[in-house]
């Protein structure tokens, strides 16, 4: 028996990297997924068939997260489709990274949009779902730099300090409703992004770890299967950082 049997879970942003492992260890656990991203291409459908090997019902929709009337389609699509909507995953995100003095408005504008827009029109659209079942949790995917910043991201940071005020927020406001909301602040994870950087760099970044390595995309899909759980029925309004005990 696994701890999402019989719930149905929607993942931003899962045709790869944190979305995917997030989407593959519910499966393994018993959650039907639905999952988004900008376009369903090869990858997207490889993670759908990934998906339903493991036994669950899965579908891909093509979704810009970033557009309020879009976003409600989509999910009235995932509800028809699936019939409940238990677990909503804020993962879809994107960086344009500068310092402030050189950032461009459009820089700033579409961090916002695609990061703590998209937070927004997904939830709006969840919770009248999730408050007819009296029951729900919502998990924002945030960043360690929107608790601490950082140099070059202030546009990132701000995202994602958003998004874990959005999670404390709607932890306040549906928590009569049986529905819980957190957040969880990744640190160093080791993904296709960050295996661009430079060995080097790398190797910088282990240092600042007390762990001495990056996390994995599994790292933090373990996390949000206990945020998505009923292990964790008394746990809302929560950030979570997952960085190996790193502080900016």
């Amino acid at each position: 028996m696994g701890l999402l049997d019989g719930k149905t879970a929607i993942v931003t942003g899962a045709a790869r990297g944190i979305g995917k492992a997030i989407a593959l260890k519910f499966a393994s656990e018993g959650a039907n997924i639905a999952f988004t991203d900008l376009l369903i291409d090869e990858n997207a459908e490889k993670t759908a068939k990934e998906l339903e090997a493991m036994g669950v019902k899965a579908k891909g929709y093509a979704s810009n997260a970033a557009n309020f009337e879009d976003t409600a389609k989509v999910v009235g699509e995932i509800q028809k489709d699936f019939g409940r909507i238990d677990i909503l995953v804020n993962n879809a995100g994107i960086t344009r990274d500068g310092l402030m003095m050189r950032m461009s408005e459009q820089q700033w504008d579409m961090v916002i949009n695609v990061n703590l827009k998209s937070a927004f029109n997904f939830i709006h659209a969840c919770t009248p779902v999730m408050m007819r079942q009296k029951s729900g949790s919502i998990i924002n995917m945030a960043s360690v730099v929107g608790v601490h910043g950082n140099a070059g991201q202030a546009n990132y940071a701000a995202s994602k300090a958003g998004m874990i005020a959005l999670a404390k927020s709607i932890a306040q406001e549906l928590g009569s409703r049986g529905i819980r909301a957190n957040a969880i602040a990744p640190g160093f994870i080791l993904t296709d992004m960050t295996a661009a950087l430079s060995e080097e760099v790398r190797a910088e970044w282990a240092k600042k770890i007390p762990l001495r390595r990056g996390g994995t995309p599994e790292d933090v899909a373990n996390i949000a299967t206990f945020l998505a759980s009923d292990m964790s029925s008394y746990v809302s309004g929560q950030v979570i950082q997952v960085d190996g005990g790193m502080n900016m």
